[in-house]
Order: C-alpha cells, then structure tokens, then sequence
C-alpha cells in the first residue's frame, strides 16, 4: 500500500471517532475496540498495511508502546491533586505493589504448573501481564484533578506506579531464563534492579517536576517570560525525566510518573487557594497572557494547559498503539490455552490479588469488586512483551509469550470496554444515593 491508502484510512478512522465520540460516551463500547478492529483490518490477514510481528517488529513496538505509556503516565500523575504524604495514596500503593507482587506469583504458578513454562518464563509472563494501563483506562480513571473518587484515584494511581515497579519482576524473569545478569547471590538485581531503579527513578522525576514548576512559574509572575508553549514544557518534561533516570539506571516509567505528581504539587502549594470556578471566571474577563502571568493564576492555568495538551497526546497514542496490537493479532496463531488463562487471570488472580492487597482497607465490596475488575491490561503489557523480546527471550518461549499477552490484552480492550459504561454509570448512581 502507498502513503495515499494511508492517508485515507487514518482520516476516515479519526474523522469517524470524532463524530462517534459521545455517542461510544453512552454505549457500551469504547473507542479502543474500533482501533483494535481497523488494526486487524490493516494488518498481515488483512490489507497487509501493516506487518510488526514478533521478532522482527519488536524494536518499533516497543519504541511506539514506550512513547505512549510515558505520556499517559506523566497525564496520570497530573491528574493526582492529593498531597504526598495524604493517606490516600496508600491505595494505589497497595495496589501497585503488593497486589501486582500477588499478581506476579500467582500468575508464575500458574505458568509452572498448569502451562509447563520453566520458571523463568512464568515469572516473565506474571511480569508482562500484571501492570494496569494508564492508556486504555481513561475510563475508570479520576476524571479531573478535582475527582477525588476512591475507586478511581485508586485505579489511576495503580495504573501510574505499577508500570514502573513492575521492572525488576520483568527483569528477574529474564535473569532465571539467563538473558539478565542478577548478580552473584542476586545481589545485583535487589541493589540496583529493584531498589537503586526504584529509588532513582522516583527521586528524578519529583526533582525535575518540582524544579522545573518552581523555575516557570518564577519567570511568569516575576519576568512574565516563559509565557505560552506548555506543549513544550509537557514534551520537555517526560523526555528529560526519562532520559536522565535512564542515564542513572532508574525507572524511567516511574521518573514520569513522578515529574507529573511533583508539577500538580508545585501549583497546590503556589496556587493560593484559587479555586476551579474562579479560574473560570478569570478565563472570561483577562486573556491567556494574563491568566499564565497573574501571580494568583498563573499555577492552575499552568497544569491546565499542559494536562490538556498530554490528553490530546494521549488519545493519538492509543490510536496507535492499538492498531499496531490489531496488527499483531492479525498475524498471530491462537490455542484454546490462551482464553481460559484470561478467565484465570480476569475472575480469580486479579480479584484475589487486590483482595490481598486491600486487606483492612475502607472499602465497600462494590467497590473493591470495580477495583478488582478493572484491571485493563495494554500498551504496557505490549511494551514489556517487546522489551523481553529485544533482549532475547528463547524463541519457543517467545512464541508462547506473545500468544498469551496478545491474547489477554484483546481481551481486556473487548470485555472492559463492553463493561466500563454500565458498571461505572451504576457505581455513580449508586455513589450518589
């Protein structure tokens, strides 16, 4: 196909998402299950417009799955106006961490003694699959900075942290298959794998998101420079973070993460108690320059415009990274296999793992079952997938990888997109009464 067909379906799909947009508001599917079919359209059983598969696609999946993860994590940590040390965070935390820890082992057991993987393997297999996706759940996520919603801080804040905490378990599948190296005891891989990456990952990204709010907002109120091209801040910001975090040996997923919590912090605690409905009315009376330079406004005007920019990012990166995952698909080989592990995994290790994660926590159980459901898997079990395969995965037990994760983030895109509308239309009518 020449770039003229290209041209002409990437115009009709978005040009057709846009018209739908608010109707797939109020239905039952999301806009991720037309991207996941107009993929397999284009892709090798199809059109053939578009061939990634594995191993020869690995590097530019795991490029684009990359890109489109860090920006919807640096959107997820701004949208988290909840101070630091509030005990909110203890949710997410739980959840991205000792569930994911649960989901991990659980799915490893599984992978052992049901599938036949070695150990190795099954490890990197609960790795690939545990994390949340801050890409395709927008939908349960905080709706606002303001959405101070339990499930959904809960399920966005899992969805921003577990991306990164789940590298050292991907890394410790790779090192028990011998492609990794954890060290003599495996003291390289607790050190530096797991609490060096962490660690260094954190403290990069609240570095650079703090220091980098404070630097612009100074500018604006005292200089009035730095005025305009917060599109740039937000482009500037996740590159750097991840960059430099990578260049430490941390987390970059987490530096991005962080960068985004640390921006929102630096306009909390500058903002002067300026309120939403009064930066709307300031909207109405000043223009943009006004409202970035205003000592009162310019801190919420400032992670507005850069949220609103990453959202709209946001968007064309799910587009793309689920019609290079329907293109995959298109070329994949399928077994019965693959559809009862993604009922395991679906109805018994998710619910079970947040259940372990969430013990004394104060939820009600329709809550802690929204949670326990949605568990959207996607761009970062795709990026994982890529990544494991870049770095040489045995191709056996590549194969069986990429049928299993294909296979479970399809069917999370169709199932949680068929349920996200009624089942969170009726938690908020239920929330109201």
């Amino acid at each position: 196909m020449d770039d003229t067909a290209w041209f002409l379906v990437i115009g009709l799909l978005l040009t057709a998402m846009a018209l739908a947009g608010s109707v797939l508001k109020r239905a039952p599917l999301s806009a991720a299950m037309f991207y996941l079919g107009a993929g397999c359209a284009i892709g090798p059983a199809g059109a053939g417009m578009l061939d990634l598969r594995f191993p020869a696609g690995a590097v530019a999946v795991e490029r684009l799955a990359g890109v489109a993860v860090l920006v919807s994590l640096f959107t997820a940590g701004l949208k988290l106006r909840v101070p630091p040390g509030d005990r909110r965070w203890l949710l997410p935390l739980r959840l991205a961490v000792l569930s994911m820890t649960a989901t991990v082992t659980l799915v490893a057991l599984v992978g052992v003694y049901l599938l036949g993987l070695p150990v190795g393997a099954a490890v990197l297999l609960g790795a690939i699959i545990s994390p949340t996706d801050p890409v395709l759940a927008s939908d349960v996520q905080v709706t606002d900075a303001w959405d101070d919603d339990r499930v959904r801080f809960s399920l966005t804040g899992e969805a921003g942290m577990n991306d990164g905490t789940a590298f050292p378990f991907v890394l410790l599948g790779l090192g028990l298959l011998g492609v990794h190296d954890p060290g003599a005891g495996w003291w390289r891989w607790l050190a530096v794998d797991v609490v060096w990456g962490v660690a260094a990952g954190s403290a990069v990204g609240w570095a650079l998101g703090t220091g980098a709010g404070k630097l612009v907002l100074h500018l604006r109120r005292h200089h009035r420079e730095a005025v305009g091209l917060d599109d740039f801040l937000a482009l500037g910001l996740i590159a750097l973070s991840f960059g430099l975090a990578d260049l430490v040996h941390g987390y970059g997923f987490l530096a991005v993460f962080a960068a985004g919590v640390a921006l929102r912090r630096v306009e909390m605690r500058a903002n002067g108690g300026v309120s939403r409905e009064e930066l709307r009315e300031r909207r109405k009376e000043v223009d943009e320059e006004e409202l970035a330079t205003d000592p009162r406004t310019a801190p919420a005007h400032m992670t507005r415009q850069v949220l609103r920019f990453n959202e709209h990012i946001e968007r064309i990166g799910e587009v793309a990274v689920v019609l290079v995952l329907g293109s995959l698909l298109s070329g994949a080989t399928f077994s019965a296999t693959g559809w009862w592990f993604v009922a395991l995994l679906f109805l018994v290790i998710r619910p079970l793992a947040t259940w372990a994660g969430l013990v004394g926590a104060r939820l009600r159980g329709p809550q802690r079952a929204l949670v326990g459901w949605f568990g959207v898997r996607g761009a970062g079990s795709v990026y994982y997938l890529a990544f494991a395969l870049v770095h040489g995965v045995p191709k056996p037990l590549a194969d069986e990888l990429t049928r299993l994760t294909l296979t479970t983030v399809a069917a999370s895109i169709v199932l949680h997109g068929i349920s996200v509308t009624p089942l969170m239309n009726l938690y908020g009518r239920t929330r109201v009464r």
